[in-house]
């Protein structure tokens, strides 16, 4: 039998780089306490002798993890891709493993993957999905740092950062209004935000006087392929809305596409707009009136929350209102 391959270790790539295990240790837990010349030969010490840092075994001596989990609904078509990018990117340079979950849209799921990340003792959760009532009393329990992300809800569990989808809705039906337009029709996906956007449009829309408002849901996510159907219910209706207000810009992009095929040009014939600010609402023809979220300053402001509560310090604040822009472009 071939002999057994020993794995390296930290003391042969301390004998390797000529430097004591400790100054290794230390390397690898804070790289920027050590000499860069120091730094550089650690370094390719690591390489020739191909050790591979035991980091769970250096949290566990430390208390931390260094590593985030982040759980999301979805990824294809999601809203969320370009926060979560950015997410991942500014957690990474921060020195911070993440840990991604697809938690679908079920409460039960998203239970499994907390309980998931809470037994890997990470450091903080970022979630955006629906919490079940024993998991909230878990996660307070936990000394992990929860944030709640693209929602304000009235009693955040850890910190919220994210913005009103009330007063999006609301801004949406003012706009509208302002343009003239006077026949709106909401396609939303089934979910709790998409509904709170829905309802405070629907009520500012009568508050400002204006005409009925015709509603359709599509599942969750909102996407592309929703659109032929979402079009031929509109196609339906008694009267021709003047301007579809979709749920996401994936949903807004292939309206457009079943309007112009089907002879209405926009928005002339139908207007529309979405919501998210996606890079394909910029670059469609025509471009996508929409309403941005400032994904990276959710990122950040998630990533200094980690920061202070690794330091022990307590949140300033519970919830961190990022806010949103309407982006008025030519599709309404």
């Amino acid at each position: 039998m071939a002999p057994t391959r020993k794995n390296p270790t930290l003391d042969d790539v301390a004998a390797q780089a000529g430097v004591s295990s400790a100054t290794v240790s230390r390397f690898i837990n804070n790289p920027e306490v050590v000499a860069p010349a120091t730094a550089e030969r650690i370094r390719a010490a690591i390489a020739a002798t191909g050790y591979i840092p035991n980091l769970l075994a250096s949290g566990m001596a430390s208390n931390k993890s260094k590593m985030v989990a982040v759980l999301i609904p979805h990824l294809t078509d999601s809203i969320f891709n370009d926060t979560i990018e950015a997410m991942v990117e500014e957690l990474s340079a921060a020195g911070l493993n993440v840990m991604l979950g697809i938690t679908g849209v079920s409460s039960a799921r998203t239970s499994e993957l907390i309980r998931g990340a809470l037994s890997r003792r990470v450091d903080a959760i970022i979630s955006s999905g629906p919490l079940e009532p024993e998991i909230v009393e878990l996660v307070r329990r936990s000394p992990a740092l929860f944030i709640q992300i693209w929602e304000l809800p009235a009693e955040p569990v850890g910190l919220a950062v994210g913005f009103s989808h009330e007063a999006a809705g609301r801004d949406m039906a003012r706009f509208l209004m302002s343009r003239g337009y006077r026949r709106p029709h909401l396609i939303t996906a089934d979910g709790a935000r998409a509904g709170q956007r829905r309802d405070a449009f629907v009520a500012e829309w009568q508050a400002l006087a204006g005409g009925e408002v015709t509603l359709a849901t599509v599942d969750i996510p909102s996407r592309y392929g929703h659109a032929r159907r979402a079009f031929a219910d509109i196609r339906r209706l008694p009267e021709l809305p003047d301007v579809a207000v979709c749920g996401s810009d994936y949903l807004a992009q292939g309206l457009i596409v079943e309007a112009q095929a089907a002879g209405l040009r926009v928005p002339d014939g139908l207007a529309v707009v979405g919501f998210g600010n996606s890079s394909i609402a910029g670059e469609m023809r025509p471009t996508i009136t929409t309403i941005d979220v400032d994904g990276r300053r959710i990122a950040r402001e998630a990533i200094a929350a980690i920061t202070r509560h690794a330091a022990g310090e307590p949140p300033r604040e519970q919830s961190i209102d990022v806010g949103f822009r309407l982006i008025a472009r030519e599709s309404a």
